[in-house]
């Protein structure tokens, strides 16, 4: 190494710190400088993006219920990539937007606790972090945002796929690979009666009750041990449910959640999701794993719900576009 190089080093060393010590390493953007970014090694440097759609979850969870669960999960890949000698964990700052609350399965599209954005706005949010990173050289991007929604995933996906044919790194939902996002511990299925009163757990119910009470039990209402359950099993009698006048904005027995269960179910998950990290970069193709958003589309009954979804966001989409052209704004 010439005296050029090795003055850049020690300039780049002496700006780095401390944050650069070490056989592997956790950081976080927000805290980086220019210099910091600029010596990350890109072929070892896995960048983490958490997500979290603000959400209702009923009367007994918060909003944010689903960014908690993702920033947890994010916690342990990071702490995966760090045990490998070399390898960097960059965390991006939580991006609190999503897709489709679980309100409109039942056709309400104003719900209070929700607040979410287009297919199509989620999708260029994350196109457009994806090609800054990308332009930046970085190679291995991980979303981390698990959210029922087809049309959630399905952005989330396109925009992984934009980065992959654009810049030919990775950029991969995790949670809308199905090996990741069907992942569960067997010793908390419910049993005959449980799941008699469970029905298809498919939002606010025990499973994200058990998480939250793990996570964050300071935001868990104290009611929830005696919520009356909601049960349906298929997707049609879940719709059902929803459209009733003073649905509560969960399905399922909430009484039956654990934070036990909640500790298992995310280990199970991130355990799911660091194999599945670790598989790509190894190698693997995500576009020939199973895709969550196109198993839920077979369904017809969510395929409508779906539907009925985009033509509400389309409706919003044109008033917007429709102010913008009257006021003369481009």
């Amino acid at each position: 190494m010439n005296r050029a190089a090795l003055l850049i080093a020690s300039v780049i060393s002496f700006a780095c710190g401390s944050a650069f010590a070490g056989p592997g390493q956790i950081l976080h953007l927000a805290e980086l400088n220019t210099l910091q970014i600029q010596a990350l090694d890109r072929a070892r440097t896995v960048v983490l993006i958490p997500g979290g759609i603000l959400e209702e979850h009923g009367p007994y969870l918060p909003s944010f219920t689903d960014g908690y669960r993702n920033e947890a999960t994010v916690a342990g890949l990071a702490a995966t990539v760090a045990a490998r000698p070399g390898w960097t964990a960059l965390v991006f700052p939580t991006i609190p937007l999503g897709v489709g609350g679980a309100n409109e399965i039942g056709g309400h599209y104003s719900f209070a606790g929700t607040y979410a954005v287009r297919s199509s706005t989620l999708r260029a949010i994350f196109a457009d972090i994806g090609a800054e990173l990308g332009e930046q050289g970085f190679k291995w991007i991980f979303i981390v945002h698990l959210h029922g929604s087809p049309n959630h995933n399905k952005a989330l996906d396109q925009a992984g796929d934009f980065f992959r044919d654009s810049y030919g790194g990775r950029m991969v939902h995790l949670y809308g690979l199905m090996p990741v996002v069907s992942s569960q511990p067997e010793q908390y299925r419910p049993d005959p009666k449980e799941e008699k009163d469970n029905g298809h757990d498919l939002h606010a119910g025990r499973t994200e009750t058990s998480s939250i009470l793990h996570l964050r039990p300071d935001l868990v209402s104290g009611g929830f041990r005696n919520a009356i359950p909601h049960p349906g099993f298929l997707f049609e009698e879940l719709a059902g449910i929803a459209k009733k006048p003073g649905w509560p904005g969960y399905f399922g027995a909430p009484s039956q959640a654990s934070a036990a269960e909640g500790a298992a179910r995310l280990r199970v998950r991130t355990d799911a999701a660091a194999a599945m990290m670790w598989r790509i970069i190894d190698g693997a193709d995500e576009r020939k794993i199973p895709r969550f958003a196109d198993v839920l589309m077979k369904s017809e009954a969510v395929a409508d719900t779906v539907n009925r979804a985009k033509e509400a966001e389309t409706s919003r989409k044109d008033r917007f576009e429709a102010w913008l052209r009257a006021n003369d704004h481009d």
